[in-house]
């Protein structure tokens, strides 16, 4: 079993609003560089996605929620079928979304329960529990030419050092795929 996580992500480390959907005043940054730099399967999931496990927080599923259903391209498909795993001690009703399901609000039990792969897409503060248990195996972000300067960054200041090994990059439309993942231990 690996944690995955998936992000768009800005040159300067951003990752708050990257379709606009917060309402920040530089929400959108990911989609200015056209729809097909964020669409389809740009993270390389493939069978990791028919396989394994999404987990995501509240706010991203709720968002997702709204948006996958609707859709019937490949990717779209893949997407709804995957078991969907909801990180919330809000949230009782996750019926929006086939495959879904809620768990108690703490990510690390759910992800040390599971036995398949699991795919972390968006919802930072689930990312950030996780890094704090050390969880994450590998982190796959789809970095944009875009500086913002001020928002939310995946790897904040004043965290623990982590050494990654670089095991792809992979130039997407304006974007650029790269993988990172735990050195062999």
């Amino acid at each position: 079993m690996s944690v995955i996580v998936i992000e768009f992500v800005t040159l300067d480390g951003i990752v708050t609003d990257p379709d606009g959907s917060g309402g920040t005043p530089a929400g959108g940054w990911a989609f200015r560089h056209g729809p097909d730099t964020a669409a389809g399967d740009k993270f390389r999931l493939g069978g990791t996605l028919d396989e394994g496990v999404l987990l995501l927080g509240r706010r991203t599923w709720e968002l997702f929620s709204k948006l996958w259903p609707g859709r019937d391209d490949p990717f779209a498909t893949r997407m709804n079928a995957a078991p969907k795993l909801v990180a919330s001690r809000t949230l009782t009703d996750a019926s929006a979304w086939a495959n879904s399901a809620v768990v108690d609000g703490d990510p690390v039990a759910a992800v040390r329960r599971e036995h398949r792969d699991v795919i972390v897409t968006g919802s930072l503060s689930v990312v950030r529990a996780l890094m704090a248990e050390d969880l994450v195996d590998e982190y796959r972000l789809l970095t944009f030419p875009t500086i913002l300067g001020t928002g939310e960054r995946l790897f904040p200041a004043g965290g623990p050092p982590t050494y990654l090994e670089c095991l792809s990059a992979e130039r997407i439309g304006a974007a650029v795929l790269t993988r990172y993942g735990r050195p062999a231990r």
